[in-house]
């Protein structure tokens, strides 16, 4: 592997382990700051705010190899050092905490150390990381160790008095297992896997938006909301879902191109449907894959919604069937089918559990029936199945 290349993957990764850590840490601070809310790379590369000012601002540093210690001389203290001068005046007494996160352990007898969270000697870490400054001869530091040498006594030391070293934390690997074990007993039990996904996907979505600030920030009380309604999916009457809309690819398209219940659509002259049917039925269809294998839902209750959709179709397909009569033309025929399809999409009086609404998966196992020629939308639909089917077993 290149130089590049092993710089463009850490850098990657420190991206990565940023946006996963401000999870952690909204869940980690919600005790002590329940009205705060966490930022991605707005103040800093993290940072707490309360009523819109941030209090205290984070720089997240990401080291696979973290079995050397973190000393006070270290390009990661510095440029930290560099971009706290650059986001708020030094001497701000009332400015914002500064924290520096890092999977580094403190050097034993440095600034670093002195300014571990929880026990900060201030007057200490001012002393030890002023004479770093000093001593050091590292160039890449030189204009930030010069600039802060520069600054009066006194604005210096509220400078470093404001800084905290959260040191020593998890790696990225983990970070999973940490936010498990902050939630603790809000995990659905025997479905902590399926929920820890959700979750994710959600961060994932809330950090996208923070960083193409369609949103500033996410509370608090945002995330314990999610949390909550995301636990609540895995209830007796009520079931998550876990396939998106955007799941649906190309290639799903190209394995369904010539399903029975595209046929179906077709014969009834409602071709402007199959590109929607097709992601309800792929979305339905994985869907119950999934349940299954988390073991959320049971064959039995699938059996069931599914009887009772046909069992509905049943009466309305007759009711079509009477109405007809026995004279109607082609085109009265086709119509007469798109308005039983339309009716069966838009059925809501069963559910697969009773709070489960998600249109999509009645939609789409309304799809799955006709797929399979269990029910259908032409009045000679049972028919055309067969023969269907017929010219498919003659060709293969």
């Amino acid at each position: 592997m290149t130089s590049s290349t092993h710089e463009a993957s850490s850098s990657a990764l420190g991206y990565l382990f940023q946006s996963q850590w401000a999870l952690l840490e909204l869940l980690q601070g919600a005790g002590q700051r329940p009205d705060g809310a966490i930022s991605l790379e707005l103040h800093d590369d993290v940072a707490w705010e309360v009523d819109g000012r941030a209090v205290d601002l984070l720089q997240v540093k990401h080291h696979l190899k973290a079995a050397r210690a973190l000393g006070d001389k270290d390009d990661d203290v510095w440029r930290t050092v560099q971009s706290w001068m650059d986001t708020h005046r030094p001497g701000d007494a009332d400015g914002p905490w500064l924290t520096l996160v890092t999977t580094q352990r403190a050097r034993q007898g440095t600034a670093m150390e002195a300014l571990r969270a929880g026990r900060v000697e201030a007057d200490r870490a001012l002393e030890l990381l002023s004479a770093a400054a000093a001593e050091s001869k590292a160039q890449e530091s030189a204009k930030t160790r010069a600039a802060f040498l520069q600054l009066p006594m006194a604005e210096r030391a509220v400078f470093v008095g404001r800084m905290r070293v959260l040191d020593g934390t998890v790696l990225i690997d983990d970070i999973d297992k940490a936010v498990r074990s902050e939630l603790r007993a809000g995990l659905p039990q025997g479905h902590e896997d399926s929920f820890m996904r959700q979750l994710w996907a959600w961060w994932h979505e809330q950090t996208v938006a923070m960083l193409r600030k369609r949103m500033t920030s996410v509370s608090v009380d945002r995330l314990m909301q999610q949390v909550s309604r995301i636990r609540d999916d895995y209830t007796s009457d009520r079931l998550p879902t876990l396939v998106e809309r955007d799941g649906f690819t190309e290639e799903s398209r190209s394995e369904l191109a010539d399903a029975c219940f595209l046929h179906q659509l077709r014969w009834i002259g409602a071709a402007r449907q199959l590109d929607k049917a097709m992601v309800d039925y792929y979305r339905a269809y994985t869907q119950t894959v999934l349940w299954l294998e988390e073991d959320l839902v049971g064959i039995e209750e699938l059996e069931r919604f599914e009887g009772n959709l046909k069992d509905e179709w049943d009466r309305e397909f007759d009711w079509m069937l009477d109405e007809l009569g026995d004279e109607a033309s082609a085109q009265e025929r086709e119509k007469a089918g798109r308005t039983l399809l339309r009716w069966a999409l838009d059925q809501t009086k069963y559910r697969v559990r009773e709070r489960y609404d998600e249109p999509f998966f009645a939609r789409g196992k309304h799809h799955e029936l006709a797929d399979r020629g269990r029910i259908g939308w032409h009045p000679d639909f049972e028919e055309r199945v067969n023969n269907l089917n017929l010219t498919r077993t003659v060709h293969d």
